[in-house]
């Protein structure tokens, strides 16, 4: 005996379930395994894989164009991804990318692509072919090489179309990692947006200067600072001399005034006249030096800033004419230097000349006052103007910069596809595409999942089938577990090894009787038969004796049974019923009570309870059998005695038990307890709300519900169990017509069913 635990798996369900499902469903699994392989079949005559070519590439690195500096804050190209990362894989996407294919698909023919892939000329068709066929990947986590895979129906084009995208790749390659490819649109927009705010800025310094009317910030201030400086110092000049001249004419004079003394002298050139000609002078003089420097600096004569001092210079030399005309004597470079030299050499002898000459002094003092004020007014206006101004030549000289590098980079990329060879030095191949050839690795994958996927489908199907369609008592071990049951006995279906059904003889003899068939009919079943000297005997127990060591066996289960319950009264009752019809009630009956007869000197009586109503009688030696009320009351035994110690009776009309058993039954109590038999077993219909079975069960000592493996539904079982224990019936399970599917040694090994 074999008293290991049963294999628990994690689901809760033992190896010895896995088992019983998997033989008792084998032919399933069997049937969906060949199903499996005739797939794997037909993978590999009408699936062969495509031809494939293979090619190799290093990629030593991918130059990136330098990243444009352009000077300021304000940077309109980036160039991203700076340290290179994922390179292999941007390469792995650009080599795989549409417009690579669609290249490609141009220049081999979209006929000769899709000849054999449907046929047609479509470009984008032949391109999605290639796009969809073509692999590429790294080799490994470390290495810089690429694996391209193409594959194609046609083993004379797929190494054409190989080479054909590698080479397209390559031109990618090179357009999106070259500085043209990569900056020459964006160069050129940004060349033309400095170029416009470069003039804007220009333009606007222009304006400023042309404003404060002058040419540079720094000449002008030095400028202005020098006129004022000088007119400063001629200022006091002439206040000095002034002061001696005025002195000098009291000393001379005597008590004339000096207003008196110039009233007298007729001046030659007015002041006024001689300040502005002086002015004018030293205007033309900075306006000449002004157009000097804008042509120093590259602007020509057409430009704004020279033409506006160009008519400057113009205007202030026809001033200077006019007044040349008008004092002809006002250019000579002895004009002023008469009136000043000249009147101190005569002033103490000519006392007219020296008031004259007080007068030019008090003029020119005037004047340059007035000048003075001009030119410190001129000096805050540009002081005020000079940041805006600064800033402004600074953006220019930036935008300046900015506009000069960019145009040289659009230059040097110009130059650089002149000189284009259109190679790709950091990409080589490590190998040419590769001759067509089949992989069969992966065909021999999928057909290794079909016949494995049909083993798993089966499995699947069997444990469906189990675990959720079929709801019947199957197997011993499930009476303990869903039924919480006592097993009595496990009963092996003797069909399964090569023996006559013996359960479904007697029930047909039994239901032959009750449809009022001859006593001649199939001679073979459980009921009472002529056979020999004309003893009555159970002729199937005595011609198939393959049950006959079951019966033993529920016979020593029910002895010991009621010795441990304590159970010694005579005689014990014993009921046979079932859940349903035909579960084998009759045959457990008939081989229960021919076991039990043939132990010592025990007397047994079997009750057939299943003919209602006189519909059949047993007649033997042209006599009907007796009742249950008769034999026990008469001891009328001649008649039903079968065998030693075996006596059957049917419960007929002349015993009136079928309309008023359970009354009639309970009067027959005593007499049944007085009587001399060991046992009496009864074999009772199957248990309904309005079968006897139940009303019966709670007289018996112990009541045996047969079910039928695979037949009897569990829910019906548990119904028809809590109608016996409403009745206070003790149930006991006999388990029929069990299958053994798994081999002796593994259920021996796993299984722990009786």
């Amino acid at each position: 005996m074999n008293n290991s635990r049963p294999v628990e798996t994690p689901a809760g369900i033992s190896l010895g379930d896995i088992y019983y499902i998997v033989f008792r469903h084998k032919w399933k699994i069997i049937l969906t395994f060949l199903m499996g392989l005739l797939t794997a079949v037909g993978v590999y005559h009408f699936e062969p894989p495509p031809y494939q070519s293979q090619a190799e590439l290093l990629i030593k690195y991918v130059s990136e164009p330098a990243q444009l500096e352009l000077e300021g804050d304000d940077q309109k190209v980036l160039v991203p991804d700076s340290q290179g990362e994922g390179i292999i894989n941007s390469e792995i996407q650009i080599l795989t990318s549409l417009d690579v294919a669609e290249e490609a698909a141009t220049n081999i023919g979209a006929a000769n692509i899709l000849v054999k892939a449907g046929g047609g000329n479509s470009v984008n068709r032949a391109a999605g072919l290639i796009r969809a066929n073509l692999e590429a990947e790294q080799a490994d986590s470390h290495s810089s090489i690429i694996l391209v895979t193409f594959k194609h129906p046609d083993p004379q084009i797929v190494q054409p179309i190989l080479r054909e995208v590698i080479t397209d790749y390559f031109q990618k390659h090179y357009e999106i990692h070259s500085a043209g490819g990569q900056f020459d649109d964006a160069l050129t927009m940004e060349q033309s947006t400095l170029n416009v705010q470069l003039n804007a800025t220009e333009q606007q310094i222009a304006d400023l200067k042309n404003k404060a009317n002058i040419t540079s910030i720094d000449d002008s201030q030095k400028d202005l600072s020098g006129q004022i400086s000088k007119i400063r110092d001629e200022i006091l000049d002439a206040q000095v001399e002034l002061s001696g001249d005025v002195a000098a004419m009291k000393q001379v004079g005597g008590n004339q005034s000096l207003e008196e003394a110039a009233t007298n002298v007729q001046p030659a050139i007015p002041p006024v006249e001689i300040d502005a000609y002086t002015r004018i002078c030293a205007n033309l003089d900075s306006f000449r030096k002004k157009e000097n420097d804008y042509l120093v600096q590259g602007f020509t004569h057409s430009n704004s800033l020279v033409q506006t001092v160009d008519e400057q210079i113009a205007d202030a030399e026809k001033t200077k004419n006019d007044l040349q005309k008008k004092y002809p004597q006002i250019g000579s470079a002895t004009t002023v230097a008469t009136t000043s030299a000249n009147s101190i050499a005569d002033a103490t002898t000519d006392p007219k000349m020296q008031i004259a000459r007080i007068a030019a002094l008090q003029a020119k003092i005037k004047a340059w006052n007035d000048q003075l004020l001009q030119l410190q007014t001129q000096a805050t206006n540009l002081n005020n103007l000079a940041p805006t101004i600064a800033q402004l030549e600074q953006t220019e000289s930036i935008e300046k910069a900015n506009y000069q590098h960019l145009s040289i980079s659009l230059e040097q990329h110009h130059i650089d596809e002149s000189l284009d060879t259109g190679k790709s030095p950091n990409i080589k191949w490590v190998q040419m595409p590769s001759p067509p050839w089949r992989d069969w690795k992966k065909t021999y994958k999928e057909m290794a999942m079909a016949a494995f996927g049909g083993i798993f489908a089966g499995l699947g199907w069997a444990f469906v089938i189990e675990m959720f369609l079929d709801r019947s008592v199957r197997r011993p071990v499930e009476v303990k577990t869903k039924l919480k049951l006592p097993l009595f006995l496990s009963i092996p279906d003797v069909r399964r090894n090569g023996h006559a059904n013996l359960t479904g003889a007697i029930e047909r003899r039994r239901l032959q009787l009750k449809n009022g068939e001859g006593a001649d009919a199939d001679a073979q079943g459980s009921v009472p038969s002529a056979k020999g000297n004309g003893a009555l005997q159970v002729v199937s127990l005595e011609q198939n004796r393959s049950l006959q060591p079951f019966y033993e066996a529920l016979r020593d289960r029910l002895i010991v049974y009621f010795e441990v319950k304590n159970l010694t009264h005579k005689p014990k009752l014993v009921a046979v019923t079932a859940a349903h019809q035909g579960a084998g009630v009759s045959t457990v009956a008939a081989g229960l009570a021919a076991s039990l007869s043939a132990t010592g000197d025990g007397n047994v009586l079997l009750v057939d309870m299943n003919l209602e109503n006189g519909a059949a009688q047993r007649f033997y030696k042209g006599k009907a059998t007796c009742g249950l009320d008769t034999i026990l009351k008469h001891e009328t035994r001649g008649e039903a005695m079968v065998r030693e110690n075996l006596y059957v009776v049917n419960g007929n009309a002349d015993s009136g038990l079928p309309h008023a058993l359970p009354k009639r039954f309970s009067a027959l109590i005593p007499t049944l307890k007085a009587s001399d038999y060991d046992y009496i077993i009864f074999d009772l219909p199957p248990v309904s709300p309005t079968s006897i079975a139940s009303r019966l069960a709670k007289f018996m000592d112990v009541t045996l519900l047969v079910l039928e493996s695979e037949k009897t539904n569990l829910e019906v079982v548990k119904q028809a169990n809590t109608w016996l224990a409403e009745s206070g019936a003790t149930v006991g399970v006999v388990l029929n017509k069990t299958h053994q599917y798994v081999p002796s040694r593994l259920n021996q090994e796993f299984l722990s069913d009786r």
